[in-house]
């Protein structure tokens, strides 16, 4: 093997490494809900677990959206939400976060949003019908929506500071 088909190879498996850990921000059409990526949100309408009407993403139409799958058994989720928080206080009335839960049973939502101390919005998606349109390929993944209700950005995982390149993202939407 030659040095060059050596390191090939080697940047290959790098990079289906970095797949599989989940962690990946862009417009890589082949990731999980990458398909997504430069068409209209498909809309869904849940119940918050907190009360009052149904909403999905164009409930918010004229703000910037992240949709975030995620689930109370994922512990890179309970990272990301303090975060998401972070930026929806940042931002004003301009960044709206809706959690989307695809647990099994809402039983946990409650108890993860008092450990989190998040006040976005939490829905639960019975039977994942939102996940099964939108194809979160990890716990979690995010959309970022731009005003018009168009997916930007899929970034699926979350380590400790991806927060900054999320929050960046979110500034370009917000131009």
């Amino acid at each position: 093997m030659t040095r060059t088909t050596f390191l090939r190879a080697l940047g290959g498996f790098a990079l289906a490494l970095l797949g599989a850990c989940g962690g990946s921000m862009g417009q890589a059409q082949s990731a999980e809900g990458g398909e997504l990526v430069g068409a209209p949100a498909p809309d869904f309408s849940l119940a918050p677990i907190e009360g009052g009407e149904p909403i999905g993403p164009k409930s918010f139409a004229g703000k910037v959206i992240i949709l975030d799958f995620w689930a109370t058994w994922c512990a890179p989720c309970k990272e990301s939400f303090p975060a998401y928080q972070r930026m929806v206080d940042k931002f004003g009335g301009e960044l709206v976060v809706v959690g989307v839960s695809v647990d099994d049973d809402p039983k946990g939502i409650a108890g993860f949003r008092s450990a989190t101390g998040v006040r976005f919005p939490l829905v639960w998606d019975e039977g994942q019908v939102a996940a099964g349109v939108y194809k979160p390929g990890t716990m979690p993944t995010s959309f970022l929506l731009d005003r018009n209700g168009i997916v930007q950005f899929v970034h699926q995982g979350f380590r400790t500071g991806e927060a900054s390149e999320i929050e960046a993202h979110v500034q370009s939407l917000l131009k």
